[in-house]
């Protein structure tokens, strides 16, 4: 059989072409295959968290106890003098104890220090299960907190009831709250409630009236607000707020 010269360079072209779109058609196959398991990956990390939380339920009913929505953990931080930085911080912050069942929470709370026995400054923290109490951390970082200032006659009972509200999510926008903080002050105690999101409004003042409500503030209590960017710029929780109601 002959083979033409013109033969030879279209069959040389056709090839070219075939290897071109193979190429091209593996690279995309690549891309999403890339993109693919990236978003599986997301996926798989979520279905795992919803997993783990499902067995845990499942097990505490087993065993006749009654499922928190979401697992908390206490944690106690004294402070030491001189200026705050993220790693003394860090150091300082201890974990009391973990709970996510109604009987595994009072079985913890009833065993904590109250509020009028601990030194000055002390801070205890209450915050759900992957969410440190530090302005830094992923789920902070964005929010802020409401503020109220207490007596220390009364603060161990408002700290209670706000611990109430929030273990049993009774507070509106629950999934925005990230943990309550009561710091035992010289002169007073300072209640506050961290949130996710500093910048949605609506969420914020729907968070303070929850508060008000459930605490049965008295008229006379002011309500401050700061965004945790704000906390780290001047190095202070409680210093320069943004927002009074």
């Amino acid at each position: 059989m002959e083979v033409t010269a013109g033969g030879a360079v279209e069959k040389k072209e056709s090839e070219n072409k075939n290897n071109t779109a193979a190429n091209s058609s593996s690279d995309f196959n690549t891309n999403n295959t890339s993109a693919r398991l990236s978003s599986s990956s997301d996926l798989t990390t979520a279905d795992k968290e919803a997993e783990d939380r499902d067995r845990r339920i499942a097990l505490d009913l087993k065993a006749g106890l009654h499922p928190l929505k979401h697992k908390f953990i206490f944690w106690y931080t004294r402070r030491t003098p001189g200026v705050r930085t993220q790693a003394s911080y860090e150091d300082n912050i201890k974990k009391i104890v973990d709970f996510s069942t109604v009987e595994g929470f009072w079985v913890s709370y009833c065993h904590l220090a109250r509020p009028a026995s601990l030194p000055s400054p002390t801070d205890l923290h209450l915050f759900k299960e992957g969410i440190r109490p530090l302005w830094e951390d992923s789920a902070n970082c964005n929010g802020g907190k409401w503020i109220i200032r207490f007596k220390k006659a009364v603060s161990g009972r408002f700290w209670e009831d706000l611990v109430l509200a929030l273990v049993g999510d009774q507070l509106d926008y629950g999934d925005n709250i990230c943990g309550a903080v009561l710091s035992i002050r010289f002169n007073e105690d300072i209640l506050s409630l961290w949130n996710r999101n500093a910048s949605d409004n609506q969420a914020v003042m729907s968070l303070r009236d929850a508060i008000k409500r459930h605490l049965k503030l008295p008229p006379s209590y002011v309500m401050e607000y700061k965004p945790h960017d704000a906390s780290l710029r001047d190095n202070s929780s409680y210093r320069n707020t943004w927002l009074r109601g």
